[in-house]
């Protein structure tokens, strides 16, 4: 670079870091063969000392009396290849890596994972590109027309002659542009799908035998929860599966650390957490796989990520989120000394419940049998009623089927005692009758030497027959 802050595209330059660049000269001077005067070519025959110029290149004792040579060299010829290599390399040495700000335009993310996009403002525009180590670590591909800005180092693209910016972080909306943006695009995906839904979040157990526990093993916050549990509920069964809580890769092991614990643990709740960090350390917790465990975990999961200003995917899909790894503890964990306490206070309590219970009831069933028997009152009085009345009708009718039949007990005892023996023996009659009580009703039934017994209206007389006679035919 001259003192005038130009650059000289063609001065010697430095090779670019881990990539070698050729370096590239003009043809040497050439010495003239009489006064040995030297004669530039190429590209360094238009600058420097050794140049001439004005009228003393025309004039002077050298250029009188010295033999002139019959043809001048040829100059040097660059290639494209070779002066797109020399600007690269200057502007790759020169240029310090830098922020760029602008909008995003035309976003394209290869196969082979490397992004390619354009940078503009209202005056001009910059191609970039960003290689896939660096494109890896993005949490949301930009959307055209978002204003981000770029840091990287320029560069030449020596096939076409372009100038570029080589990114290497690509930020939007301050440091969280774009896992803010990651955030509400898996967000609105999940609460799609239901994950979201407050109605299928259940319930955390109140008493629960064992709490499972996935989390970093050497962190401070598997530490505080043990401590927490200890102190509030050391009866406790604890079963912790460690996991990496950051970095790539940490949310794949985070998903499987938590089906384990589902379907091996024999837990009845799992927390989820780890400490405070950054948005970039937190991250696992916001990618779909954890999401995606969290929600076909069969127990509850309680999700403490960070401290309490800090709301991830996991919070929002867990039953339960809390905002620290120790206030996880406190909600699983019941407070043994308030149990205790609790459990002295039952006997009284109770005593005193049962007691009322008892007075309740005991006044329920007055309030209810003195309402029965109203009840019964006003439906027995009409049935009451209709029984007197029927007794009623019952009486005169017994009264007139008594009469009846007296009546005809009267006229059939007439007839009887018309019928009657003893109304004939009154009239005269008397009849005999053997010892044994045969009657004799013809002359041939007597026996002349047998008694026979007479009966008549009074009374009987024993008699014996004298001879007897046989009614004239």
């Amino acid at each position: 670079m001259d003192d005038d802050g130009s650059l000289d595209l063609f001065d010697d330059v430095a090779p670019s870091e881990g990539q070698p660049v050729e370096r590239i000269e003009a043809d040497p001077p050439v010495a003239s063969e009489a006064s040995g005067e030297v004669a530039a070519s190429g590209p360094a025959a238009a600058s420097g000392p050794a140049a001439a110029s004005g009228p003393a290149a025309a004039s002077g004792p050298a250029a009188a009396s010295g033999p002139v040579p019959d043809a001048l060299p040829e100059p040097k010829v660059w290639s494209v290849g070779q002066v797109n290599r020399a600007v690269r390399s200057l502007l790759e040495t020169t240029v310090d890596p830098l922020w760029v700000g602008g909008e995003v335009a035309n976003w394209t993310r290869a196969r082979s994972g490397h992004c390619y996009f354009t940078l503009k403002d209202d005056r001009a525009q910059m191609r970039c590109v960003m290689w896939e180590r660096n494109a890896r670590a993005l949490p949301a591909d930009p959307e055209d027309g978002m204003k981000v800005r770029v840091y990287g180092s320029l560069t030449l693209y020596e096939a076409r002659g372009e100038y570029q910016l080589s990114a290497e972080r690509v930020e939007a909306d301050g440091a969280e542009g774009l896992w803010r943006l990651a955030f509400e695009r898996l967000r609105r995906t999940l609460e799609a799908d239901g994950l979201l839904d407050p109605a299928r979040k259940r319930p955390i157990p109140r008493f629960p035998r064992r709490v499972g526990i996935v989390t970093s093993a050497t962190g401070a916050a598997v530490r505080d929860i043990l401590s927490v549990l200890a102190r509030r509920a050391p009866w406790l069964e604890v079963t912790i599966r460690g996991s990496r809580v950051q970095g790539e890769g940490a949310s794949l092991e985070i998903a499987r650390a938590l089906d384990f614990l589902a379907q091996r643990g024999g837990c009845d709740v799992i927390i989820l957490g780890r400490g405070g960090g950054s948005i970039e350390d937190l991250w696992a917790f916001n990618e779909e796989p954890v999401a995606r465990a969290v929600a076909r975990c069969p127990v509850p999961v309680v999700s403490a990520v960070g401290h309490e200003v800090d709301v991830t995917i996991s919070d929002l899909v867990a039953d339960l989120r809390a905002p620290t790894p120790s206030a996880a503890a406190e909600a699983v964990a019941p407070d043994g000394a308030a149990l205790r306490a609790q459990l002295q206070s039952l006997p009284p309590r109770l005593a005193r419940g049962l007691v009322g219970t008892v007075a309740r009831r005991r006044r329920g069933l007055r309030d209810h049998r003195s309402a029965l028997e109203r009840a019964l009152e006003r439906r027995m009085a009409p049935l009451r009623q209709q029984v007197d009345r029927a007794f009623g009708d019952l009486d005169g009718a017994i009264r007139r089927a008594a009469e009846r039949r007296r009546g005809q007990v009267s006229g059939l005892a007439g007839r009887l005692n018309a019928l009657s023996p003893l109304a004939v023996l009154e009239r005269g009659y008397s009849v005999a009758r053997t010892e044994d009580g045969r009657v004799l009703k013809r002359v041939e039934d007597f026996d002349p030497v047998a008694i026979f017994r007479l009966t008549v209206t009074d009374g009987e007389v024993r008699a014996r027959p004298v001879s007897k006679e046989q009614a004239p035919e």
